[in-house]
């Protein structure tokens, strides 16, 4: 089964829908869950509390690490599935979620792939080692990659302080007794004349690490804050940047997480 988080003001239906994941958990035969985070209207302007990040999830100290662990139990009790082969993603603040929940309820999970979001969580102490997928543009005008204060969001003056992809990353490299320097894959570019052109996508790998974990960085150029694979309409690329299709960020997770299982 795979979690998978929507980003902060979105919702769970908004994300399943851009998503990609319902086409290939019925190609490759898992579950697919989009759920719902909370403090917005209805279902709408929804985050989830990542710890450092976002929104009235995170200032009503809302308990969505306890959620998701329920949310599993009612899952389980509904209908069968492999708690070796649990695993979460996300988009920006959902990508931060999958990161909470990998810190503080590492063993439930078999593998995690944040994207478009670097962790915002203090301190970090993971109770085993977690094989991490990390998506993101290097040129995101909204979760910074190289950290710092983000813009407001959409019609707010809410703004948020983020950590630089690289640092967080190593935090897990470390922890998952990992070699220091990755090796680095071929760069793939957008072709030209398309709307990937001038984009590109390169993978960073750790690897071996200790109880076969694997640390690996997917770094786009070029992309915008939007979830890879999806294209958005100009009006949001106004505020998120270039969509991209240089690389599908569900093909991407899903082929990464799916090679890993607990004990």
């Amino acid at each position: 089964m795979l979690l998978a988080f929507h980003g902060g003001g979105g919702n769970g239906e908004q994300f399943r829908r851009g998503s990609g994941f319902d086409a290939l958990a019925d190609e490759h035969g898992f579950i697919s869950v989009h759920p719902h985070g909370t403090g917005g209207l209805g279902n709408r302007l929804l985050t989830w509390n990542a710890g450092g990040c976002c929104g009235p999830a995170m200032d009503d100290d809302v308990d969505d690490v306890g959620f998701t662990l329920a949310l599993l139990e009612d899952l389980t009790a509904r209908t069968p599935i492999d708690r070796s082969r649990v695993y979460a993603t996300g988009h920006s603040n959902g990508a931060m979620m999958a990161y909470r929940l990998g810190v503080e309820a590492t063993e439930t999970f078999a593998a995690i792939g944040p994207v478009g979001g670097a962790m915002s969580l203090a301190p970090f102490d993971p109770s085993a080692t977690l094989p991490v997928l990390h998506i993101h543009s290097a040129d995101d005008p909204r979760a910074l990659y190289e950290g710092g204060l983000g813009p407001p969001f959409p019609g707010t003056n809410r703004r948020v302080q983020h950590n630089a992809v690289a640092t967080e990353l190593t935090k897990w490299v470390r922890h998952d007794g990992c070699p220091s320097e990755p090796n680095v894959g071929e760069t793939v570019r957008g072709r030209r004349g398309t709307r990937d052109e001038g984009h590109t996508a390169t993978r960073y790998t750790w690897a071996p690490c200790a109880d076969g974990a694997e640390v690996r960085l997917l770094q786009l150029t070029g992309a915008g804050h939007g979830w890879p694979g999806e294209v958005h309409r100009p009006l949001l690329e106004g505020v998120l940047g270039p969509s991209t299709t240089i690389v599908s960020a569900a093909e991407e997770v899903w082929a990464f997480v799916s090679r890993f299982s607990r004990p």
